[in-house]
């Protein structure tokens, strides 16, 4: 998809993202269970958007700092109560540039698939491990592929329709590759908008071996954040790894 950048995404549907997956994505449970591992320690999220899960983890009292490469995602997470005591790096988060060390880092919502190939995917979890504390953990949250929703290479679903409006997701699929693109159609009586989308998608056996590559170990690997056992029907899943060593103590002295 010629033009297409890491800030893409996100600078197309900033304005209508909260309203289009707020009600559908609760965080409740993705919260709780992000603030049990990191300890009391320093969070960063990388793919932050609009804030959606690091503003309740901050209201844990936790140190929460993001990476996004969307001005106008994080232009709507300034404008949210607490938006501006959170610090967010502005670029790629493949190169994870930040200072410091954290107990915590996460991606949620398959945003991990968002770096296009699996040499930038490798590249993020290396340096993901590199700021991470001895015996912190990295979350993925993501999508288990399903190739058989492709026919001839592409599919069009219908996502949500209404009285004034229809939603659709036209894609195209390279199985080579595993990278999938094309556009989230939102269709109204006064216009059609495009919002683009472009992933490269990897199967939790591949995850595994990235996250061993940059010198991470699988700690543990659930269906959701309610920690639903993830087993073959599992249609998504939320894997923790950890960087070998003790844990640091963020206990109050």
């Amino acid at each position: 998809m010629d033009g297409y950048d890491p800030a893409t995404y996100g600078d197309r549907i900033a304005d209508i993202y909260d309203a289009w997956y707020g009600p559908r994505m609760d965080p409740t449970e993705a919260v709780g269970f992000l603030a049990a591992l990191a300890s009391g320690g320093r969070v960063l999220e990388l793919g932050i958007g609009t804030g959606r899960i690091s503003l309740p983890l901050a209201e844990h009292g936790l140190e929460v700092h993001g990476i996004d490469a969307s001005t106008k995602m994080i232009e709507k997470l300034r404008a949210k109560p607490g938006g501006t005591n959170i610090d967010v790096t502005v670029g790629d988060f493949a190169d994870v540039r930040v200072d410091g060390s954290y107990s915590l880092i996460f991606v949620a919502f398959t945003t991990f698939f968002a770096l296009g190939s699996q040499e930038r995917q490798l590249r993020c979890a290396r340096n993901v491990a590199a700021h991470l504390q001895e015996g912190g953990r990295f979350v993925v949250e993501a999508f288990v592929p399903d190739v058989a929703r492709f026919s001839s290479g592409q599919s069009t679903m219908t996502v949500e329709t209404g009285l004034d409006h229809l939603l659709l997701d036209a894609m195209r699929h390279d199985p080579v590759a595993q990278t999938v693109e094309g556009h989230h159609v939102l269709l109204t009586e006064q216009a059609t908008t495009l919002y683009p989308v472009r992933l490269r998608y990897c199967w939790p056996a591949e995850l595994d071996l990235v996250a061993k590559l940059a010198g991470l170990e699988l700690e543990e690997r659930v269906a959701w954040y309610d920690r639903t056992p993830f087993d073959a029907c599992s249609t998504r899943h939320v894997s923790v790894y950890v960087r070998p060593g003790e844990p640091a103590s963020h206990a109050e002295p």
